[in-house]
């Protein structure tokens, strides 16, 4: 008993010393990672903070050339030695960063990035970068059109066939892409908007604390006196400051623990993301305030009341001619689903309204990945990046519409996998406004943001004429310098780093210790109770950050829905929220109207290319599910048969889009008329056939397409064949020109 009572004291005394002999080494090698932190800030800082980008890069346009100067540049990326050489035929690849208090790279800090996928595929790719100080006297209006000129030389470099470029705008740099696509939809195609908010009042009772900050801060006059106490400077910092308090347990305690649990293999990947989120970037004060005031708290872009060029401009997001891709993340605290896609219902009261006004929107929601996790995900970046990248000519061609990307493996059973080339397979499901809003819950708690947002406009006002002069007067370069560098974020970095005389001999002792290293095994009870507290911690941060959020929640409503508060500053006290109505206008009525009346004269014209994706349209328009499959499928067989060999891209998506309006026109005449577009027997059996083998790509075919077929066959006077395998080859023989009035569509 006394030997078995001896064993165990000595074991507890031997996962003691363990214990202590691990913390002891790992918290030297914690400090210097630290320190390595530092020194790498200040590197980084020495070298005018260039982007964090894994790629090397040209400039090809630099915006401080520009007439109207400012501090943003046109890069073209180079692909690295394990990529292929771009194929200039490619659609060309634009990815704008966000300028919200970080520098740029975010889209390409890792080969498994939007731009490694992009040069993974051949295509060429381009980057829109900024540098830290911004020009005097630059104002977003300026950054507008620097942007419109970066995707202009763009387009102007890749004139071909291939399409115009795919953008893609990261956070804060998805507003800025969705206005540029909105006033110069010649020069921008498809356009993803990552994480991007854009109907800043919606939400979720309970979450998204975040939306509440402009009404507790009084409006919009702090960024102003931010700027002014900047000597017109607006210090980036803060922003990321305002990030990191939405989660405190992660700011305070788990991002640290984990490099600390983790140092023997953390430090890396610890220093590389520090690099970019420590590298603070500025912004004059009259661009903070645009992007406050028009924006964070007046939510002016999907309400249509944004003017540039002196109100000459007034962007409305519904002119953007291309597809809007949205992704967005259920975990994302920083833009929710709700600020990413609710603009979609601010434009438009349902589908119907999207359809006629020829705008097709396609949105991917991710179930758990953070706001970070969007862009750096490698994850996200091979998966949902990658198979919206690859999807694209199929996103370019989708009929008008809401349709909502769902991505799935693939199983070694799955029919149409020889028309897939990756492990998931992507497809496009239609959905309804009312299926946007059910993401949240309802509008009704948005009527309060129109009275932060009168509050706000006072404040603004006071704040200009009675403050504003005299703190411009007061403050010099020199005190906005020290405010900047007095900033905890930066303090800290130049505190712990090599300058600091306490640290000396930091790093040989560290790498003593790398050589005597002895890590405690997982298995030592004192590590294991270290873990407890550590989720201890982290779950009482995170009840602190609960009960704050929710006090400000309270708080807010308590202020901004009480009657009296909308009574004082002009509002109705109990009028519903209601977005400016942007349906029912006679112009858009007569413009449809006119659409109706030229697109009416189609219905027998055309030639075989028109027929055969007319009859394509019609038997599968019953679900509107859109898979890639049967696109690839199409693609195959019309490179096989020479049919519609002539059509460029843009004009193969003119003929869906046509076929897809006279169907949904009128789908009786649109079936009666398919005789004339495929006026030979052999002609209508073959297109058939095509139809049938297409549809088979995608699985079985459905009760309801099989109808179809049916009263196709028997409008065409063609029997119809039996359904093949989706695992059939494509054997075909290359059709002749259809008879129609219109021939030049097809050989």
């Amino acid at each position: 008993m006394a030997e078995t009572d001896k064993g165990g004291w000595w074991s507890w005394g031997q996962h003691w010393v363990d214990y202590w002999t691990d913390a002891a080494q790992r918290g030297l090698l914690f400090c210097d990672v630290l320190r390595e932190r530092g020194d790498t800030y200040l590197e980084h800082q020495a070298s005018g903070n260039p982007p964090v980008l894994v790629f090397d890069y040209d400039i090809i346009v630099d915006g401080r050339e520009l007439d109207e100067p400012v501090n943003y540049a046109l890069a073209a990326i180079r692909p690295p030695a394990n990529c292929p050489p771009t194929d200039p035929g490619l659609r060309p690849f634009v990815v704008i960063d966000p300028r919200a208090g970080h520098g740029p790279g975010i889209g390409g800090f890792k080969m498994d990035s939007e731009i490694g996928i992009a040069l993974r595929q051949g295509h060429p790719c381009y980057f829109v970068m900024f540098f830290p100080v911004p020009v005097p006297g630059q104002t977003i209006e300026c950054v507008w059109r620097a942007e419109k000129a970066f995707l202009h030389k763009v387009r102007e470099m890749h004139p071909g066939n291939a399409g115009k470029p795919f953008a893609i705008g990261n956070c804060q740099g998805g507003w800025a892409l969705a206005m540029v696509a909105a006033s110069a939809p010649e020069d921008v195609g498809p356009i993803l908007l990552a994480g991007s908010p854009l109907s800043y009042w919606a939400g979720v009772a309970g979450k998204n604390p975040m939306r509440y900050q402009g009404g507790m801060l009084g409006g919009t006059w702090l960024a102003s006196l931010t700027g002014d106490l900047g000597h017109g400077q607006f210090d980036g910092a803060h922003l990321v400051s305002n990030f990191e308090q939405l989660d405190p347990a992660n700011t305070y305690w788990k991002k640290g623990y984990h490099l600390y649990a983790n140092i023997d293999k953390e430090r890396n990947r610890f220093l590389e993301f520090e690099r970019w989120w420590g590298g603070h970037y500025l912004l004059n004060k009259e661009e903070m305030e645009w992007i406050s005031q028009n924006l964070f708290v007046g939510n002016r872009l999907s309400r249509g009341e944004v003017y540039l060029d002196d109100g000459a401009v007034r962007i409305d997001l519904r002119q953007i001619r291309s597809p809007i891709i949205v992704f967005a993340s259920w975990g994302d605290n920083i833009t929710p689903p709700q600020q990413a896609l609710f603009w979609i219902a601010d434009l438009y009261k349902d589908v119907e309204e999207i359809r006629g006004n020829e705008q097709t929107i396609v949105y991917c929601l991710h179930e758990q990945i953070g706001h970070l996790g969007i862009f750096v995900s490698a994850g996200v970046a091979n998966k949902e990046h990658s198979e919206l990248a690859s999807a694209l000519d199929l996103i370019d061609v989708l009929p008008p519409g809401l349709y909502e990307a769902v991505i799935t493996d693939t199983y070694p059973e799955m029919p149409g996998l020889q028309y897939l080339q990756g492990r998931y397979v992507i497809r496009f499901e239609p959905r309804e406004v009312d299926d946007i809003l059910a993401l949240g819950d309802g509008r009704d708690g948005e009527r309060a943001f129109q009275v932060v947002k009168r509050v706000a406009e006072i404040n603004q006002q006071l704040y200009d004429s009675f403050v504003s002069p005299w703190l411009q007067a007061c403050t010099t370069p020199w005190t906005a310098h020290l405010m900047r560098e007095m900033h905890p974020s930066r303090f800290e970095r130049r505190w712990f780093s090599s300058r600091n005389p306490l640290l000396t001999g930091m790093a040989e002792w560290a790498d003593k210790v790398r050589a005597a290293r002895k890590p405690v095994s997982e298995d030592n009870p004192f590590w294991q109770w270290q873990q407890t507290v550590s989720d201890w911690t982290a779950s009482l941060l995170d009840g602190w950050r609960d009960q704050r959020d929710a006090v400000k929640e309270m708080t807010f409503r308590a202020v901004y829905d009480a009657p009296l508060t909308a009574a004082l500053v002009g509002l109705h006290p109990r009028r519903p929220y209601r977005l400016r109505s942007h349906h029912g206008g006679w112009e858009r009525k007569e413009m449809l109207r006119l659409k109706r009346r030229e697109l009416e004269q189609h219905y027998s014209e055309g030639g075989a290319v028109d027929g055969f994706l007319r009859l394509l349209i019609y038997v599968a328009i019953g679900n509107g599910v859109v898979d890639v499959r049967p696109f690839n499928a199409i693609r195959r067989v019309m490179q096989d048969t020479g049919l519609g060999e002539e059509l460029t891209l843009e004009a193969f998506k003119q003929v869906v889009r046509r076929q897809t309006w006279l169907v949904r026109n009128d789908e009786k005449r649109a079936l009666s008329t398919i005789k004339d577009l495929l006026p030979g027997e052999a002609q209508r059996s073959m297109a058939l056939e095509l139809v049938m083998l297409l549809l088979a790509a995608a699985g079985p075919i459905s009760v309801e397409k099989q109808q179809r077929l049916g009263r196709v066959a028997l409008a065409m006077g063609v029997t119809g064949g039996e359904v093949p395998d989706a695992g059939a080859a494509v054997v075909l023989k290359k059709p002749r020109a259809g008879g129609g009035r219109k021939k030049t569509a097809a050989k």
